[in-house]
């Protein structure tokens, strides 16, 4: 099948279909006599791998040790199942950062009036970030 055909059968896109082959993350596609890519079932079934890896929010670098893994008829899958946890860490230092940052936010919008005065907490805040920066970098050069 050509790269629209492997594209809609695989659900990704032609042109992640040609980073992948240029980042070697895939194999680079057979060649049809007139230099067309061709691919076949086990192909698409890689690219599938890949999107759905994608989908989990695996990195690239992970993602090409999974499918190594995945050909590896031989693997155990207490490394694939580290390499699970380890994402699973990964994300949930993600999630703490990011109700971090909306529990901050929050707090300002609660801060704020919301009505016609020209005075926000949050862009004091923010100001008020972009002077401790400044603050700091002057202090250390002094």
């Amino acid at each position: 099948m050509n790269i629209g055909q492997a594209s809609a059968e695989s659900g990704v896109t032609a042109k992640m279909i040609r980073y992948y082959e240029s980042i070697e993350l895939v194999a680079a596609a057979s060649r049809s006599d007139s230099g067309y890519r061709q691919y076949s079932a086990k192909d698409v079934q890689a690219l599938r791998f890949i999107k759905r890896s994608r989908d989990l929010g695996f990195p690239l670098e992970r993602i090409k040790t999974l499918l190594g893994l995945w050909q590896d008829t031989g693997r155990k899958s207490g490394d694939v199942k580290k390499l699970a946890r380890e994402h699973i860490a990964g994300l949930d230092d993600h999630i703490a950062k990011l109700q971090s940052i909306r529990d901050e936010l929050e707090h300002l919008v609660d801060c704020c009036h919301g009505d016609n005065r020209p005075d926000c907490p949050i862009l004091a805040d923010l100001a008020k970030s972009q002077l401790v920066v400044a603050e700091v970098g002057r202090t250390q050069n002094v």
